[in-house]
């Protein structure tokens, strides 16, 4: 089926250094700008909860009061004109907030104007319960050294100022060209047959590295069903854990399972990279704030950091692409990876145990990414033919037998092996999950099966959601996934301070 995607195309840079120092200088005003978004945004913000507590002191009831009092909040087109105006010009000896704006490409200013409307919609959004997924904070400014140096640039596809003069050379509108560390010869191939278009580009800087993310509508032709091959090798469930990367029902490799087993290694990247880590920061510690050898240190240790995450992307990409190649359809469990990643350091009034221990074992959980694991999942499935399937997350996979049925609801973390005293079933507790993540989401694959292409069928908080009925038994530690509860912690304040005449309970953004 033909269809039309976007897609990102990801090379790796090879700027010059004075290449570099623009690219650092095009960030800074792309920071500069969201910046100068988000203060107008915040003001006008803060001129309406100004009023309304007037008005509330006044008598007026704060229901009445919100609807009342209207302020619009500048968007992208207000913003620029302003920014237009207060910018002055160091060529002419005018003051303003970027009198070097003729150096930096305009539209690097107006992309950072959109990323800023789209995170105040983001928090509005996820404030007023429109959409789904984990809350959103309340919009904060970039800092200097804590937000990620990158720029955005959108064009005009008609007149094209984003493209490829050769096959190791990008060319940005008001930048010139720039070398590509990779080749570009696949995308060039799309687009000399008119079947990509060039959307826009994402300049980044990861560790020692820069990035270029170039977005393009595609045209691809998305298969309706599985190969025969994926038929043949049928489903497979996948349990992911910490002692092994995946454990699967049936082998990796259909073809060749003494190869590819059931068992995929976890590679650690982390703890591999942790002796050289550790002496790197302790080193970057004792360097002196502001000074050169401390700027050193500190690429060091982004450059550590980097490196870590390039390997386990890497690791996953494969893994992903064979399970989504070679099966018709993949079995995962709907993990809560931030209830099982969270801190047990409790309170003043109510301290927490083994602290140290938990988080070691969060450390472990997130080295091996389980959301980027369905993630790449997610969008692999749609272009392969396969399909993704999910498991109710409340679903006891490691305390039944696969066999009979049985629960054993007493089972802890440390056994490793599961006993059956109903059949006498003795098997590997990792493998004995992944067979009834496979078999249970199987027997229920209409609410939690996600479509070719169309993404995710339930949102973060589970809002219309259907359970698998799970076993009623007694008080359970938080020791495994399966186990856990929702949290009784209270949500994240996405709403900023408040006058203390207004009631908490009722703030709400205009």
């Amino acid at each position: 089926m033909r269809t039309e995607i976007l897609r990102a195309f990801r090379f790796t840079l090879a700027p010059t250094s004075v290449q570099e120092q623009r690219l650092l200088r095009w960030c800074g005003n792309s920071r500069l700008a969201f910046n100068y978004a988000l203060a107008a945004k915040k003001a006008a913000h803060e001129d309406w909860r100004t009023q309304v507590v007037a008005l509330v002191d006044a008598g007026v009831e704060e229901a009445t009061a919100r609807k009342r009092v209207k302020v619009p909040i500048p968007t992208k087109p207000t913003v620029y004109k302003r920014f237009m105006a207060e910018r002055g010009d160091d060529r002419y000896g005018i003051e303003g907030v970027a009198p070097w704006w003729h150096e930096v490409g305009s539209r690097v200013y107006q992309s950072a104007f959109l990323d800023a409307d789209a995170a105040w919609k983001n928090w509005l959004d996820s404030f007023k319960d429109k959409r789904a997924g984990r809350r959103v904070g309340y919009p904060r400014f970039k800092k200097r050294g804590l937000a990620r140096d990158s720029f955005c640039i959108h064009h005009d596809v008609k007149k094209p100022g984003i493209r490829l003069t050769t096959y190791r050379r990008l060319r940005l509108p008001a930048f010139g060209e720039i070398r590509l560390h990779d080749n570009a010869r696949r995308l060039g191939r799309l687009i000399n047959r008119d079947e990509a278009v060039i959307q826009s580009v994402t300049v980044s800087r990861s560790g020692h590295r820069w990035y270029a993310s170039v977005l393009c509508k595609v045209q691809v032709d998305l298969p309706e069903k599985p190969t025969r091959a994926q038929r043949t090798a049928g489903t497979v469930g996948v349990d992911l854990g910490i002692e092994k990367l995946a454990t699967l029902s049936r082998p990796l490799d259909p073809k060749d399972p003494a190869r590819e087993g059931h068992f995929v290694t976890n590679p650690r990247h982390l703890a591999r990279m942790a002796k050289r880590l550790r002496r790197a920061q302790r080193a970057l510690s004792r360097k002196q704030k502001g000074s050169a050898r401390r700027d050193k240190a500190r690429r060091r240790v982004a450059r550590l950091h980097h490196e870590v995450t390039v390997r386990r992307h890497a690791a996953l990409h494969q893994v992903t692409k064979k399970l989504a190649t070679r099966y018709a359809t993949i079995h995962i469990e709907d993990l809560h990876v931030a209830g099982m990643t969270a801190t047990a350091r409790g309170t003043l009034e109510r301290p927490g145990r083994n602290v140290r221990q938990k988080a070691g074992l969060n450390r472990a959980i997130l080295d091996t990414a389980m959301a980027e694991t369905r993630r790449q999942l997610t969008y692999k499935t749609s272009w392969y033919g396969s399909q993704l399937a999910v498991l109710d997350r409340w679903w006891p996979s490691s305390k039944t037998c696969s066999d009979c049925g049985w629960r054993n609801p007493s089972l802890t973390l440390n056994e490793r092996m599961f006993h059956c005293a109903q059949c006498g079933l003795v098997l590997d507790r990792d493998l004995n999950a992944a067979r009834n993540i496979e078999r249970h989401t199987a027997a229920h694959p209409a609410p939690h099966q996600v479509p070719y292409g169309k993404g995710e069928t339930q949102n973060a908080r589970g809002e219309p959601e259907v359970r698998l009925p799970r076993p009623r038994v007694g008080k359970q530690g938080s020791v495994k996934r399966e186990d856990a509860r929702p949290s009784q912690a209270p949500p994240r304040r996405s709403n900023p301070p408040t006058s203390p005449r207004m009631r908490k309970g009722n703030a709400k953004p205009s």
